[in-house]
């Protein structure tokens, strides 16, 4: 029974559901509702897609991740960004508005749940770590900005497509003369009035004497407020005749019971997209539950996330909806109002299948152009280039891959962009772990201490070569340890003993073994002994199961300083017979080489 708790999180907060939890989950329900019913057309909207699917993709999959997710608090549905994937996905398969468009959003949907929870009972969930979370940044950034450009023909009423920022800018600028003034007063003010609600409208409120917590419910609801007045004033004036486009008619009706395509040629055009989908919409989902759930002390389990967000997806697939993930600005909201439990999220489902059945006519004459603005509004709070001199000052690496991402997602659209994020991430990750850290070693005088002694004053021997290495030793780092090492023992010809240091080892693969093998076999050519220290546990299990150990000509020390106890001329004595005192070298005052300088750490 605990075991099938492990997969069905419901049975475990479940038991403890009270009243008082009801109440708070009520009440969090309701605002996330009345968020989520201008999202979800407007989102839909962006994936090309008939606005309801926005509704039903918000309704069916926050009920199954309530049975199998682990956060308190995340609110699953439509994102932009998954939104915009979706479309550059399906866009190259059907024209947008067809039945095979659908077809392929369902689709998707499906694949990409059947990919989230192949990871998730797998416990695959540590892949999604080789996108770096600056990448990720990145490409969010850089979505939104082209999201954004995207929605632009909706403002300024008239027609333009392109998969990347210049084929928009290009089709936007082509068709500018077509402009609908009427359109573009209700786009512009739609937009003004909805970015003054999410700067201004708490604090105003909140000065004229309402309570924070009510004028920051009248905030949220300041996306509704927009839609039912520009649905009223273009019914009213008739502005659909003057060439205000609107969403027209939507079925009144329940999430309808729907079927993917199971076309094997249509899976393999998808699966890329599907695969990226869901790692994106992981990534994202995951990194905002983790964050809100740190803030209440509770936790959330990766894997879990991926089968609960596999449900999610596979019940959009068979009831009308398309990719899902957790949203960032709703669950912030939804934590905010105060949901104690997942069951807040089936309560905004309950909320949203009575819009569905009862408000859908409402919204015949709601112009496009307030969903552009909407949509445009909510990206752009994502977009923070702030990354790039972040990354700039830290890490030239990370800003490499920050930059490229960028570009590539702006040039060339969302789906290489987040390809170009993963590869780069991944070839940051090796380029780093290819070259690790190493330094030469001393004692710290006065302790059993041992630092660099390119930065500390230090004790060493002549006769005894202390190498720290700090990373795990693998196929791509192997050869690099044996070439400092045979640099360094070239330096030093009355060396009688090299140690290998290993603190931050927590694992040496086959490729690593040949490498200390052919160390230990080349230094006992020269009369040098090989040994290691401060050697980990598990790491110290594997190399027993080998003959390395046998075949090392020195020995294993438990600690460094055991190692000098045993081979240093003189340890603990001052300085003289071999054993000499180091003092640090400052980088900008000497003629390092670059191999000097990279470990100068």
């Amino acid at each position: 029974m605990t075991r099938f708790r492990k997969y069905v999180p419901l049975l475990d907060w479940g038991r403890s559901y009270s009243r008082d939890v009801l109440a708070d989950d009520l009440v969090a329900a309701i605002v996330v509702t009345i968020m989520l019913i201008p999202q979800s057309l407007a989102y839909a909207l962006l994936a090309g897609l008939p606005p309801q699917m926005g509704i039903y993709a918000s309704i069916v999959p926050i009920i199954l991740y309530a049975v199998f997710g682990t956060s308190r608090v995340l609110a699953v549905g439509p994102v932009a960004v998954v939104s915009l994937l979706t479309a550059a996905a399906i866009g190259k398969i059907a024209e947008p508005g067809s039945d095979q468009f659908i077809t392929a959003a369902l689709t998707l949907a499906f694949l990409s749940g059947g990919f989230l929870l192949l990871l998730g009972l797998f416990r695959l969930g540590f892949l999604a770590n080789f996108l770096s979370h600056p990448v990720i940044a990145g490409f969010i950034s850089a979505s939104g900005i082209l999201i954004a450009a995207s929605q632009l023909k909706h403002i300024l009423g008239i027609e333009a497509t392109g998969h990347n920022l210049l084929e928009t800018g290009a089709s936007i600028v082509a068709h500018i003369g077509e402009t609908n003034a009427v359109t573009l007063v209700i786009g512009v003010t739609a937009t003004a009035f909805l970015f003054w609600v999410r700067k201004g409208l708490k604090f105003l409120l909140v000065r004229i004497g309402l309570a924070p917590r009510i004028a920051d419910f009248a905030a949220k609801a300041g996306p509704v407020a927009a839609v039912g007045t520009s649905t009223l004033v273009v019914w009213m004036f008739g502005l659909a005749d003057r060439g205000v486009a609107t969403v027209g008619p939507v079925p009144q009706s329940l999430p309808p019971l729907t079927l993917p395509s199971f076309s094997p040629a249509l899976w393999a055009e998808l699966a890329a997209a599907a695969f990226l989908i869901s790692v994106v919409g992981f990534v994202e989902s995951v990194s905002v539950a983790q964050t809100l759930a740190a803030k209440r002390r509770q936790r959330i389990d990766p894997d879990q996330e991926l089968i609960g967000l596999g449900a999610a997806n596979i019940g959009a697939a068979f009831t009308g909806g398309y990719p899902v993930t957790g949203g960032f600005a709703r669950s912030v909201v939804n934590f905010d109002a105060g949901a104690r439990t997942p069951a807040a999220g089936a309560y905004t489902a309950v909320g949203l299948a009575i819009a569905a059945l009862f408000l859908t006519p409402l919204i015949h004459f709601l112009p496009k152009a307030v969903l552009g603005a909407t949509i445009i509004v909510a990206v752009l709070s994502l977009v923070d280039f702030s990354i790039l001199a972040k990354a700039w000052r830290y890490s030239k690496a990370d800003f490499a891959a920050v930059a490229t991402t960028i570009v590539t997602t702006l040039g060339f659209g969302v789906e290489l962009g987040v390809t170009a994020g993963v590869i780069i991430s991944i070839l940051v990750y090796l380029y780093r772990t290819s070259k690790p850290h190493t330094a030469v070693v001393g004692r710290v005088p006065g302790t059993e201490h041992y630092r660099n002694v390119l930065r500390h004053h230090v004790i060493t021997d002549q006769r005894v070569l202390t190498l720290r290495v700090d990373e795990s030793l693998y196929f791509a780092n192997a050869r690099y340890l044996e070439d400092r090492i045979y640099d360094l023992v070239a330096q030093r010809p009355d060396l009688q003993h090299v140690v290998l240091m290993c603190p931050a080892v927590n694992a040496i693969d086959m490729s690593a073994l040949e490498s200390l093998e052919a160390i230990n076999e080349r230094l006992g050519d020269l009369d040098v002994i090989f040994h290691l220290s401060e050697i980990k546990g598990p790491v110290l299990d594997r190399l027993q199961r080998s003959h390395f150990l046998d075949q090392l000509t020195g020995r294993v020390f438990l600690s460094q300083h055991q190692a000098m106890q045993a081979l240093a001329h003189d340890p603990v004595g001052p300085p003289g017979a071999g054993v000499t005192v180091q003092a640090p070298k400052k980088l900008g005052d000497t003629r390092n080489s670059l191999a000097q300088q990279r470990n100068y750490r």
